[in-house]
Parts: structure tokens; sequence; C-alpha cells
């Protein structure tokens, strides 16, 4: 899994504010800039308005073939998927990432 490249961050020290008013973490910044995937963040913000806002704790994933990818959302890991988005062109690393979104907060899963 792609997020055990990430397991120093455990907790953060700083949140970034994103222009739809939500934030992430230290961790996923880090994530964003090795992958060169803040078209990610945008990806998930994307979706917290309306119903998808009504789920307080989401699971977000991302499963790259390296060329092609989709992204998920579930209520929790062993939910059935809410929302799914096909990225048809990606050169996100092949192999499977996970986010965590609660509390208006973007964080990986060693952070929450």
């Amino acid at each position: 899994m792609l997020n055990d490249q990430f397991k120093g961050f455990t907790g953060t020290e700083n949140y970034y504010k994103h222009w739809s008013g939500n934030v992430y973490t230290d961790g996923i910044k880090a994530m964003a800039k090795k992958f060169k995937a803040y078209w990610l963040i945008d990806v998930v913000f994307s979706y917290q308005t309306g119903r998808t806002r009504l789920y307080e704790f989401q699971v977000w994933e991302i499963t790259s073939t390296g060329k092609k990818a989709t992204v998920t959302m579930k209520e929790d890991t062993d939910e059935p998927i809410l929302k799914r988005q096909h990225i048809g062109y990606t050169d996100f690393p092949a192999g499977t990432f996970k986010m965590y979104f609660k509390d208006n907060v973007l964080l990986l899963p060693s952070e929450y």
C-alpha cells in the first residue's frame, strides 16, 4: 500500500487551508508533494457538498494502475462504496492510497 511511505506521520503540526474552506494535514501535504497530486485533494474536497457532507467520517481511496485510477469514498472501511470517480489518465503511482476525512480535515490513517 502506498500509505507505507508515510508511516512517520502520526499527527500534524500544521493544517493547510484549501480554497474550499476545508483543511489538510502535514501527511496529506507530503503525499501531494511527493506524488504531484494536489489534484487529489481537490477531488475529495469537491465532493464535500450536498449529501456527501452528511457523512461524518469518510474513507477515501485512490487505486491506480499508473495510467488510470479510481477514487472511491465509503462511510467506513467495511461499508459499500458511496462515491466513485474514474480518472482517465494519471501519473499517480500504481497501488492504493487511503485517506480519511473527518471534521473538515483530510488526513492520513496514521494521523487519525
